[in-house]
């Protein structure tokens, strides 16, 4: 079966040292759209979150840059091919483990305010990885989105409550 894109949402934890843990879900769709373990992370360009994605997105990153460049021609619009493939291409490749273990890079957790945890929401042909106090500030548009991160962390608060019994 062939890549299909990134879709559903998950919670996952901080971990020690940095580290956090890709979701299965998200798991097997890096791993398809990587030929292997290593998720590719970058800040989002308008909203406080980072994106992810695997390998394969490079040609389409090529193939954007190119069409970015043919749409300023067109309309007669200066463009800045380096300044433009240096925003596309300056995301952070990083391996991950079998259980989905990854470290994240400090000035990525600076970037996008991630502490506590990572809220995944699926994006076709990318995800968004969140500090769930950022997602609590986006607007009605991403209801559905704050509603989920809202019941894995109670979830994951209930879990915690019930190790320390």
């Amino acid at each position: 079966m062939s890549f299909g894109g990134y879709s559903g949402q998950a919670y996952s934890p901080a971990g020690d040292k940095g580290r956090f843990v890709l979701p299965p879900l998200f798991r097997k769709a890096v791993k398809d759209s990587s030929d292997g373990r290593v998720l590719c992370l970058m800040k989002h360009p308008k909203w406080n979150c980072l994106v992810g994605f695997g390998l394969s997105r490079k040609q389409e990153l090529d193939a954007q840059l190119d069409r970015e460049e043919e749409l300023a021609a067109r309309l007669g619009n200066e463009f800045d091919r380096d300044t433009r493939a240096m925003q596309l291409f300056g995301f952070q490749e990083m391996p991950f483990d079998d259980s989905g273990r990854f470290v994240m890079p400090d000035h990525l957790r600076t970037l996008a305010n991630i502490d506590e945890g990572l809220y995944f929401q699926g994006g076709g042909r990318f995800f968004t990885l969140w500090n769930p106090e950022e997602l609590a500030k986006m607007g009605d548009d991403w209801a559905g989105a704050k509603a989920a991160c809202e019941s894995f962390l109670a979830e994951a608060k209930g879990k915690s409550k019930g190790a320390g019994k």
